[in-house]
């Protein structure tokens, strides 16, 4: 049904008009304006803060052993279900195999 609507006239008239409505709302270019005194100091680097920034390449190696920790848990979650299902099947086969000697 999506389909059908997606290439229906009505459905690109509604389109086209939407468009204009938010081109007419909201100017497609803004006007460049200098930053104030105000904006430039808060924009400089301040020393005191300096401490806090995580650039520091024992914080990137810590992300990385995060990272491959989560990835290693979810590959051997998803091991574990592979597992799991391989061993049901095979049961599944040897009662099937048992009950249809009987």
């Amino acid at each position: 049904m999506a389909f059908f609507l997606g290439q229906s006239s009505f459905a690109n008239h509604f389109r086209s008009y939407q468009k204009t409505e938010a081109s007419m709302a909201v100017p497609t270019r803004a006007f460049h304006v200098e930053l104030g005194d105000r904006e430039k100091a808060l924009l400089a680097k301040d020393p005191s803060l300096s401490r806090f920034k995580s650039y520091k390449k024992s914080v990137s190696t810590l992300k990385r052993i995060g990272d491959v920790l989560t990835v290693v848990v979810v590959a051997g979650c998803c091991y574990e279900i592979y597992v799991k299902a391989v061993m049901r099947e095979e049961a599944r086969n040897k009662a099937k195999a048992g009950g249809g000697s009987k």
